[in-house]
């Protein structure tokens, strides 16, 4: 991935009452470039392409 993702972070402040958490891709995603997630006992792959566009796959 890129550097600057490696720099320290600020940390992080709390979202304001009934707002949407915020979380950088790349905490998200890990060094893997991609994250599987379980809804409905189903299971997505959420993963970065060689164009560094977001997809979501089942």
């Amino acid at each position: 991935m890129l550097a600057d993702s490696q720099a320290p972070q600020p940390p992080a402040r709390p979202p304001a009452p009934g707002a949407a958490r915020r979380i950088d891709s790349a905490t998200l995603l890990g060094p893997q470039g991609e994250v599987l997630i379980v809804h409905q006992q189903q299971v997505y792959r959420l993963r970065i392409t060689s164009l560094g566009k977001l997809i979501l796959t089942k």
